[in-house]
């Protein structure tokens, strides 16, 4: 068999992955918090024809003559570029005007580098008993002194609170008729926050190749971290002229491979028809 089909073959399923790609990012276009992503492609192994030869005394040198056989997925990559602040006026959401991630988990009472997430998505709202949490549930995970220098816990909004503030460096200041409490949300930094890994429900995890977090409170410039805008959210970061353009280029990458196998059959249909 030709070996120009089988590389169309590798040709056709890369660019089905970049399609996928493209379709999720667009999908998902209007999600809040959302990071796109990237498709790479690499090229497989190449036959060697005829290798170098170096220089002599009579003849020069030559170069290597090689067929390659295909491509291969080089890599998808997370774009953790901001999106766009959206004001919604709700007193519970919050967008982060710099570096930094949220961070909630699914287990308040025990929290852990295990059941901790990271996400944009500032969307929070209050529970029945008061506490601050994504969409799907997840405790914000706050703390009891600036810098992160605390305890970590909930962040908690008594039914019975008569003034509740939430200023850019993330202190949650809520009074009630008998106290005052102060609570301090708290972001990540990671030194690859492409090597994040994407969960659902717009929540990512650290990895081996994220790097161990860095934990304060927004505004802190000693680390580099963001600042917090509240009555707003940070929308997805998908670049719809972007991501047409990676559809036309899949697409027609999909049908010039398709084209070569097309090819490849009709010079094989003319060996089988030599006898005749």
């Amino acid at each position: 068999m030709m070996r120009g089909m089988f590389a169309a073959i590798s040709g056709l399923r890369v660019h089905q992955t970049m399609l996928d790609v493209t379709a999720n990012d667009i999908a998902n276009v209007n999600t809040v918090g959302y990071k796109s992503e990237r498709v790479t492609f690499k090229d497989a192994l190449s036959q060697t024809m005829r290798g170098a030869s170096a220089p002599g005394a009579s003849l020069g040198g030559t170069n290597p003559a090689q067929i390659g056989l295909g491509v291969q997925l080089g890599s998808i990559d997370n774009l953790m570029s901001a999106g766009a602040i959206q004001s919604t006026g709700n007193q519970t959401d919050m967008a982060i005007q710099g570096d930094g991630w949220f961070r909630v988990t699914n287990n308040p009472g025990a929290i852990a580098a295990n059941n901790t997430y990271y996400t944009r998505a500032g969307n929070f709202s209050r529970d029945a008993n008061g506490d601050l949490v994504t969409a799907d549930g997840y405790y914000l995970i706050g703390n009891t002194a600036a810098l992160g220098a605390g305890a970590d816990g909930k962040i908690n909004i008594p039914a019975n609170a008569t003034s509740v503030s939430i200023d850019p460096k993330g202190v949650v200041t809520v009074v009630t008729p008998t106290a005052t409490t102060t609570n301090y949300i708290t972001l990540a930094k990671f030194p690859n926050e492409s090597g994040l890994q994407r969960e659902g429900g717009n929540r990512f995890s650290s990895t081996n190749n994220s790097g161990v977090p860095v934990v304060s409170t927004p505004g802190d410039a000693t680390q580099g971290f963001g600042s917090l805008t509240t009555g707003a959210v940070e929308m997805s970061n998908v670049d719809l002229a972007q991501e047409f353009t990676n559809l036309i280029t899949a697409q027609r990458g999909f049908q010039a491979n398709s084209r070569v196998i097309s090819t490849a059959d009709d010079m094989l249909q003319e060996l089988v028809n030599l006898k005749h």
